[in-house]
């Protein structure tokens, strides 16, 4: 392990974090203008078999996925093969069907769709065949008119911007992550990993769901904003709706129709042996969903992101502008999206305006930051039950940005 001296508040939270016992096992690495300045791993990779995690322990970090893919997406967009102002039926005529001729590539990167749910429910045989899930979309109706609201699509996201990928392509976000951007950057992440991979990688113990209830942000970020509802902001307008939004998030979480479950439940890992520690999901490859990563590989994915490796300082520039911002209509609380990356909102905290990135489910964190030359990845295998990220990573986050 290795934290530079300038950043040993950071190695403190991170082992104050298994003193607590928040953590099982997990990793952290920051690079600060290039430089590998934190670099950090410990606890346990297997509960079950008490195997520590090493360095290249890699970890399943969900929605920390969809970022790749959007730089997949950005980089034919820079090649000329993609517009994001076009519709997306001009590279996938069958998607025109139900009203949905107008929807343009933009809408599919910034949440605005109006497709998070997938009606039917997907069948184990179709976990792996791709072009399959995206044509069940592509028979369905927008649940909102495209680009008048967004809400956020948790799995479906993937399906729809990898069907664009592989219409140009002819080839799947797993296989061009390998070719431009871990391949060559040498990186140990991927959106599809092979057996020999998934031997090796952390096995991800579930949250404790026995109130029934998924929270869409960390658990402590809900409960401070409730707090702040009912506290001393009790009487103000502003602090009445922010009490309003949770309870309808808390309410939500527990309905297994409403909108927030129906977009992250379909298709449902659970209806395999281990869920997200079942080779067919690993294996898989969702460009939702899908990346096995260690902290160092997805830091590094940020670095060179943040160095202009990836994409052009312009062309991340204009994709980190938030162009969909405010109440989320699948998560309730707001949200905030670019092309693809998120911003900082309730669904993506950072100390940093600046900051772009993912959030995984339960937990899981890439970050980049050009203004401040940063660029950090968090995995673990313990998760919150939260939809996007954990104060966990926060805190880290947090400590990184203090000891600049």
């Amino acid at each position: 392990m290795y934290c530079d001296p300038r950043f040993s508040r950071v190695r403190e939270v991170f082992a104050r974090q298994f003193a607590e016992g928040l953590e099982l096992g997990a990793a952290f690495a920051v690079h600060l203008n290039g430089e590998l300045v934190v670099d950090l791993w410990d606890g346990v990779a297997d509960g079950r078999t008490e195997r520590r995690w090493q360095h290249d322990t890699p970890a399943f970090a969900y929605s920390c996925t969809k970022a790749l893919t959007a730089t997949v997406l950005l980089q034919l967009v820079e090649r000329g093969l993609v517009d994001v102002s076009a519709p997306v039926a001009d590279v996938w005529p069958e998607f025109a069907a139900e009203g949905k001729a107008s929807i343009t590539v933009e809408h599919l990167l910034t949440h605005q769709a109006g497709l998070p749910v997938l009606e039917e429910p997907v069948p184990v045989e179709e976990f792996e065949d791709q072009p399959a899930i995206a044509a069940r979309i592509a028979g369905q109706a927008p649940i909102w008119e495209p680009g008048s609201a967004h809400g956020y699509h948790a799995l479906t996201y993937g399906f729809l911007v990898g069907e664009v990928v592989r219409r140009v392509t002819g080839k799947s976000v797993g296989d061009l992550v390998a070719a431009e951007i871990a391949g060559p950057l040498g990186l140990d992440l991927w959106v599809g990993a092979p057996d020999d991979v998934i031997e090796r990688a952390a096995r991800i113990k579930g949250p404790d769901r026995r109130s029934g209830t998924v929270t869409a942000v960390p658990e402590q970020a809900a409960e401070k904003a409730a707090q702040a509802a009912t506290g001393d902001t009790a009487g103000d307008a502003a602090g009445e709706a922010a009490g309003d939004v949770f309870t309808r998030m808390a309410a939500a979480g527990r309905d297994p129709q409403s909108l927030m479950n129906r977009a992250l439940g379909n298709p449902s890992m659970r209806l395999l042996d281990g869920g997200a520690n079942n080779p067919v999901i690993l294996r898989a490859g969702w460009p939702a969903a899908g990346v096995v990563t260690t902290a160092a590989g997805l830091a590094g994915f940020y670095r060179a992101l943040v160095a202009g490796e990836l994409l052009r300082p312009e062309t991340l520039r204009e994709a980190i502008r938030p162009r969909a911002t405010g109440p989320d209509r699948v998560l309730y609380v707001d949200s905030s999206f670019g092309l693809g990356y998120m911003r900082p909102a309730m669904t993506f905290l950072s100390p940093s305006p600046s900051a772009f990135g993912h959030s995984g489910a339960g937990g899981s964190l890439g970050l980049g930051d050009v203004e401040h030359g940063l660029a950090a990845g968090y995995v673990m295998n313990r998760m919150a039950d939260a939809v996007s990220g954990s104060m966990r990573a926060y805190h880290l986050i947090q400590a990184v940005y203090e000891s600049l």
